[in-house]
């Protein structure tokens, strides 16, 4: 398909960079889920060019993000390289920039990014060669688009193609998520009209970043008749900075328990993009049980991304 311009300015079909989900048009959020959901059914690829080459380039710990990325780059039988910040020359007072430039000289085609700092990604695109694509694993706190497809794609799964009458709980330290954001943004474009943020009030971003969501103060209210129910990971260093005054209250306040669940529909489903803290923001009964989505997500992380690489590199040398 022709990928039309997105609101970088970018020509998709000529610049297949994946940065923030709302540099996408709903049509083409909707093809990257679609395509994911044709690898569920046993899709082949599409023919790569010759000895493509993706790099995960992690300049942050990860474990479902890095090793999914790599398990869809060997789906699609292309050359992979994995960067280890713990044992590069970054340790020696190279930048990310450098850093990036060399591995790339070596004949990358995709660099998959995961930085702390938020527009990291936009910034190492911006100093490559122009035929090099880019995918955000996650910057600082602002994106993790990868995350919101694999979600997209779950929830598509699960509720059918008609997002616009779904009702959504994203329950949790939202100010600081990259995966809230992202989530907010594809819920958005995907045209859900009910959209509850709810969490502590610390943890609780601008409702401007937010504007087509509702912001609820108690759990019950937020998950009072929803389909979804997305909680987030607490970042234990929130407690540290006087945030949350407990894990047990914030449980307490915001976990999502059997009990509490009662007041969502009955085939409400649970969503979290891991790592679990159980018995914090989430209890084993609800992790572990029926309504709960969360291994499918982490399986459909990787056909997800293989949509992503594939679309990155089928265009990486136009």
């Amino acid at each position: 398909m022709r990928w039309k311009s997105n609101k970088r300015g970018e020509k998709m079909g000529h610049n297949a960079n994946l940065i923030s989900i709302d540099a996408l048009t709903e049509a083409e959020l909707r093809a990257l889920i679609t395509r994911g959901q044709a690898f569920v059914d046993g899709a082949e690829a599409m023919a790569l060019p010759r000895h493509a080459c993706v790099c995960t380039l992690f300049f942050e710990p990860s474990t479902r993000t890095k090793l999914s990325f790599q398990r869809a780059a060997q789906r699609l039988a292309v050359d992979l390289l994995s960067f280890d910040v713990a044992t590069s020359s970054t340790s020696k007072g190279e930048t990310a920039l450098d850093t990036m430039r060399n591995i790339e000289a070596m004949g990358v085609d995709v660099f998959v990014v995961r930085h702390k700092e938020d527009g990291t990604v936009d910034a190492l695109a911006a100093g490559a060669m122009p035929t090099t694509r880019f995918v955000n694993a996650g910057d600082g706190r602002s994106n993790h688009p990868t995350q919101a497809l694999l979600d997209m794609l779950t929830l598509q799964q699960s509720k059918g193609d008609d997002f616009s009458r779904l009702r959504v709980a994203i329950v949790g330290d939202v100010k600081h998520s990259r995966v809230a954001r992202s989530d907010y943004q594809a819920l958005s474009l995907l045209g859900v009209e009910d959209i509850r943020i709810c969490g502590p009030q610390a943890l609780l971003p601008d409702p401007a970043e937010m504007p087509r969501a509702t912001f609820v103060d108690r759990l019950d209210e937020a998950l009072s008749g929803v389909d979804v129910v997305m909680t987030l990971r607490l970042q234990r260093e929130r407690m540290e900075a006087g945030l949350i005054d407990s894990l047990e209250g914030y449980h307490a306040a915001f976990g999502i328990t059997q009990a509490r669940m009662t007041g969502a529909k009955a085939d409400a489903i649970v969503m979290h993009p891991g790592p679990m803290n159980r018995g914090v923001e989430i209890e084993d009964a609800v992790a572990d049980g029926a309504q709960s989505r969360i291994l499918q997500q982490v399986r459909n992380g990787v056909f997800a991304r293989a949509a992503v690489l594939e679309r990155a590199l089928s265009r990486a040398h136009e």
